[in-house]
């Protein structure tokens, strides 16, 4: 679980240690865009985190301008990076269970924080167990996206804590022959299942060859209308990773040249998120679980379109000409060549 080599905690903190003053400052702002102020974080949640070693950052993304006729519409958006808690050899109900008692910690406090929508990290209730290609026994933590245990366990936080919570999942879909799917449940605070999304996108690349399990996902690009917000990518963006060296019982090989070897090295945190005009948090810890809370204002979305005008000058007919060409078997790209 632990780094042979000790990690960094995270690039804040060697910037905060090596550089001072103005530079500092400058650095931030190249860095993150603006400065964000900070949210208070209440004293019951920064208990938690200390009894439960596990770190809060909480900021304040605003609009550019105060409107006159709009009222704000502030939603509090929660990410929650974790490390897996037991060894992979461990049995796999304990692993996953002893994953759901971590993760609980982290809601309650994004709870006390106020936040309305919380966000896991891809694949959360398990070890990223898909670089080793083995299909036994981490086939067996697939489960159905309606209502296998994990997301019986989010629904039940969603209902205690009156949240929207996105839990990514591997999925079994039983109505199609068990096939498997890269999928992220979107439960609302009601504790219902709005519906899910399958990882559109699934690389072929060293140790994250994950085609071995699941493949592209067929559900489009829904946009979910929660409680609180519309949830889709393209506005504000969650990035969230999480942390620590996962061990695995058999050595691997990756198609790289490299030796065989047991791990994936680190996975390094640093969850973050980036606004619509460009400016972002900073990011949690490289090695530490975390809770990264933000409260925005959607009222950003809207500004920054009014000013880049990018709606209007978008150019529908020649995208869908372009990819219709691109579809087709004998696609030659344009090239006009000086001969």
């Amino acid at each position: 679980m632990a780094s042979a080599k000790a990690e960094t905690e995270s690039l804040e903190q060697l910037l905060e240690k090596n550089v001072k003053g103005e530079d500092l400052a400058e650095i931030k702002r190249i860095l993150y865009g603006k400065v964000l102020p900070t949210l208070n974080i209440p004293e019951e949640a920064q208990k938690l985190a200390e009894k439960h070693d596990f770190e809060i950052q909480a900021y304040k993304i605003g609009t550019i301008f105060n409107e006159q006729l709009r009222t704000p519409r502030i939603v509090r958006v929660g990410l929650i990076q974790t490390h897996i808690v037991r060894s992979t050899s461990d049995p796999l109900k304990e692993q996953r269970e002893a994953i759901f008692d971590r993760v609980a910690k982290l809601v309650e406090a994004a709870a006390y924080c106020g936040v309305n929508i919380v966000c896991f990290q891809e694949l959360w209730p398990y070890p990223f167990a898909f670089c080793t290609r083995e299909k036994q026994p981490w086939c067996e933590f697939a489960e159905t996206a309606e209502d296998g245990p994990t997301t019986q366990f989010v629904q039940k936080l969603s209902r205690q804590y009156n949240m929207v919570i996105l839990s990514s999942i591997l999925e079994r879909d039983e109505n199609l022959e068990d096939v498997l799917w890269n999928t992220t449940v979107i439960v609302s605070n009601s504790g219902r299942v709005l519906g899910k999304h399958r990882k559109n996108h699934i690389p072929r690349i060293g140790d994250f060859n994950e085609s071995h399990y699941y493949m592209e996902g067929d559900t489009g690009h829904p946009v979910f209308q929660a409680r609180n917000a519309a949830i889709a990518n393209g506005y504000f963006t969650a990035a969230i990773n999480r942390v620590g060296i996962e061990t695995f019982p058999n050595e691997f090989s990756t198609g790289d040249g490299l030796p065989p070897h047991r791990d994936l090295k680190y996975f390094y945190g640093s969850s973050y998120i980036a606004a619509p005009d460009g400016s972002r948090t900073p990011g949690l810890s490289r090695v530490r679980d975390g809770l990264l809370v933000a409260e925005l204002d959607l009222n950003l979305n809207r500004q920054v379109r009014d000013y880049t005008c990018f709606q209007m000058t978008q150019r529908f007919d020649l995208y869908a000409e372009s990819l219709a060409k691109v579809a087709k078997p004998n696609y030659k790209p344009q090239i006009i060549r000086d001969n």
